[in-house]
C-alpha cells in the first residue's frame, strides 16, 4: 500500500501505468479505520493488477478538494489520470472487492 500526498498525487497516480485505488481518509474517522485492513488485504490480493494508494485529507487539503470529496472513506478508482469509479463509505470486504473487480 502506497502512501500519497498532494505532492506526489499527479505522479504516484494520475501518471501511474495502471489502475490506483485510492483511499482518502483521516485519523479520526471510525469507518476508514474499520476498512483498513480489508484495503491491506486487497493490495496484496490483486497486486499488479492495481495499486491501493492513502491520501490523509487533513494533511493534504488540495487533493481531496479538487475531486469534491465529501464525506470520507472515499475511495476512488483512478485509470489513465482521470476517475473510473468512486465508492463513499466503509464497506464489507467483499463488497469491496466485487467494486473493485468489476471497475478493472
Amino acid at each position: 500500500m502506497k502512501i500519497v500526498t498532494d505532492a506526489s498525487f499527479e505522479a504516484e497516480v494520475l501518471q501511474a501505468s495502471g489502475p490506483v485505488l485510492v483511499d482518502f481518509w483521516a485519523e479520526w474517522c471510525g469507518p476508514c479505520r474499520q476498512i483498513a485492513p480489508a484495503l491491506e488485504e486487497l493490495s496484496t490480493q490483486l497486486e499488479g493488477k492495481i495499486t491501493v494508494a492513502k491520501i490523509n485529507i487533513d494533511e493534504n487539503p488540495a487533493t481531496p478538494g479538487k475531486f469534491g470529496v465529501r464525506g470520507i472513506p472515499t475511495l476512488m478508482i483512478f485509470k489513465g489520470g482521470a476517475v473510473a469509479s468512486t465508492k463513499v463509505g466503509a464497506m464489507p470486504k467483499s463488497k469491496l472487492v466485487e467494486w473493485v473487480e468489476g471497475s478493472l
